[in-house]
C-alpha cells in the first residue's frame, strides 16, 4: 500500500503495530465481513489495537478485530468473532512458512475501502525489545530534529 491511490477510502490504522513490530513484509488482503459489519466498518466503528491473524487449517482467520454492531442491523453479530482472510493459497502457504519456520507474527495494520471491498493490510514482523522501541524512539526525535534544523536554514 505505499502508491497513494484516489479509490482508497482508509478506516483504521494500528499505528502501535509499527511501534511493537519490527515489520518486514506487507501484504493486502479481503476480508469475509457481514452485510451490517461493513455498514458499521464505513461508519469507522472498528478497533484493531489487540488483533493479530493466525493460519489455520490452511485459512488465515483474523482474531480480536472488534467491529461494533451496526444501530440499524436486524441480525445479531458476535462484534469479536473471527472472520477470514480471502487471500490465495500459495499467500497462506508463504505466509505459514514464514509463520511457522521463521517466528514472526501476522499483525494487522491499516483498514480501508479500495473502492466497494474492505480491505486489510497485514504486516509480517517480529516483536520489538523494549530496547529497540527505546532506540526506534530516538532515533525518529534525531531525524526530526535534523528536519527542523534544515528547513530554518532554507526559510532563513
Amino acid at each position: 500500500m505505499t502508491k497513494i491511490d484516489a479509490s482508497i477510502k482508509m478506516i483504521a490504522r494500528n499505528r502501535k503495530a509499527r511501534h511493537d513490530y519490527q515489520i518486514e513484509w506487507t501484504i493486502e488482503a479481503g476480508l469475509e465481513l457481514k452485510g451490517s459489519e461493513v455498514k458499521s466498518i464505513r461508519e469507522g466503528k472498528v478497533t484493531m489495537s489487540d488483533a493479530y491473524a493466525i493460519i489455520e487449517n490452511g485459512q488465515a482467520i483474523l482474531r480480536n478485530l472488534h467491529i461494533s454492531p451496526y444501530k440499524m442491523a436486524t441480525e445479531d453479530i458476535d462484534p469479536g468473532r473471527p472472520r477470514r482472510l480471502l487471500l490465495h493459497k500459495r499467500e497462506i502457504k508463504k505466509l505459514w512458512e514464514k509463520t511457522q519456520l521463521r517466528g514472526l507474527s501476522l499483525i494487522p495494520l491499516a483498514i480501508y475501502f479500495r473502492g466497494a471491498y474492505a480491505k486489510i493490510e497485514l504486516g509480517l514482523g517480529s516483536g520489538r525489545k523494549k530496547y529497540d522501541k527505546r532506540e526506534a524512539i530516538a532515533r525518529a526525535d534525531a531525524d526530526r530534529k535534523i528536519r527542523r534544523a534544515l528547513r530554518r536554514d532554507t526559510d532563513g
